[in-house]
């Protein structure tokens, strides 16, 4: 699957960028969620937390792809 995504031309970086993202984007998710008047603090705190899972398989992938990189 990673020399697929390889050979269709998606790079390291943007991996790394996605990951980075993830983590603003789960601070924005918890902060909105937070801003609901009916929303109360524990779904806020899921919200930010289901986000943030995402970075590490972001990580994951760009380290995936810097390695078919690397071989290429």
């Amino acid at each position: 699957m990673i020399e697929k995504l390889h050979e269709a031309g998606v790079r390291s970086e943007w991996a790394y960028a996605g990951g980075f993202a993830s983590i603003a984007l789960s601070f924005v998710a918890w902060g909105i969620s937070r801003a609901k008047p009916g929303d109360s603090k524990d779904q806020s705190d899921r919200w930010g937390i289901f986000v943030g899972h995402w970075a590490p398989s972001f990580f994951a992938l760009g380290v995936a792809l810097k390695l078919e990189e690397i071989d290429d």
